[in-house]
Formats: structure tokens, sequence, C-alpha cells
């Protein structure tokens, strides 16, 4: 009898294993056709060439505008040197997507000068040296414009002229 009981308690956990293996594989069964079905709906939800095309289209027809900024002469930092300041004259053209973002833009131009100069007065001249430097220039003005004109959106900020004296 003693082995007879001993036999049943082993034999419980060998009917478990059974139930467990079919859980897994109903449970892996769900996971995979779940997978399945999401890799289903991105594929088929990808744009067909047609809808691509009238993107680019309507992208193209829009011509974008440029919105002229005021000549600004900024004394710049000189880096503890005790001679002459260093001043940069700089003429900013503001390239924005279409004509009605311009017109959101126009009358915040005086915040946007004035987050310029705020910046560029902290600039030595050393920083502005190279292409790397007028392109690290180039990416904190476009920065900055779009944090003062918030909602609308400026997409390139272009140099008219650039001097450093």
């Amino acid at each position: 009898m003693a082995k007879k009981a001993k036999s049943e308690e082993e034999g419980a956990p060998a009917e478990e294993a059974p139930k467990s293996r079919k859980k897994l594989f109903v449970i892996g069964g769900v996971v995979l056709l779940a997978a399945a079905g999401a890799g289903g709906w991105f594929f088929l939800k990808k744009p067909s060439p047609e809808q691509i095309a009238a993107a680019e289209a309507a992208k193209a027809k829009k011509p974008a505008t440029f919105l002229e900024m005021k000549d600004m002469m900024i004394g710049m930092s000189n880096g503890g040197q005790q001679d002459r300041q260093p001043v940069m004259k700089i003429k900013v053209v503001l390239e924005i997507a279409d004509a009605k973002a311009s017109e959101e833009v126009k009358p915040l131009l005086p915040r946007v000068e004035d987050a310029f100069q705020v910046f560029m007065r902290e600039l030595r001249p050393s920083d502005l040296e190279g292409s790397a430097g007028m392109y690290r220039l180039k990416e904190e003005l476009l920065r900055r414009v779009n944090l003062t004109v918030y909602p609308a959106k400026v997409d390139a900020v272009l140099f008219k002229e650039l001097l450093v004296q």
C-alpha cells in the first residue's frame, strides 16, 4: 500500500505536465496569430505608389515663401581679451512652407530678432570658423526661431550676408 500511495503521488505531477504543455501550445498559437495579424495589418496599411505620388505632387505645388529679416549688427563676445570687441553683421532670410504660415510669423519677427541677438552676443569669432561653424549657427538659429514662432514652423534659415570683423 505504501508503494501505491507513492505512485499515486508521483502520477499527479505526470498528469500536470501534459496540461501545462497544452496550455503552452495554446498561448503560443494565440501569440503567433496576433503577430501574423499585426504584420498583415502593417503590410496592407502601406500606401500605394499612386498615393505616394499624389502626396509628393501636392507638396511640389506649394511654393515656399521667403521672409526677409532686417540687417542685424551684433557685438560678439571677445573671449576675455581686452582689445577690440568683434562685430557681426548678418542678414537672414527665413524659408517657410506656405504663405499662411508666413503671415503667422511676421508679427513675431521682433521676438525672433531678440532670440537671435541674445544667442549671437555670446558667440566668439572662433565659433564661426569653417563650414561646420556656419552649419551649427544655422541649426541653432533654426531651433530658436521655431521655438519662438510655435505653432508655426520655419523650414530653413538662410544667410544672405554674414560678416565678422
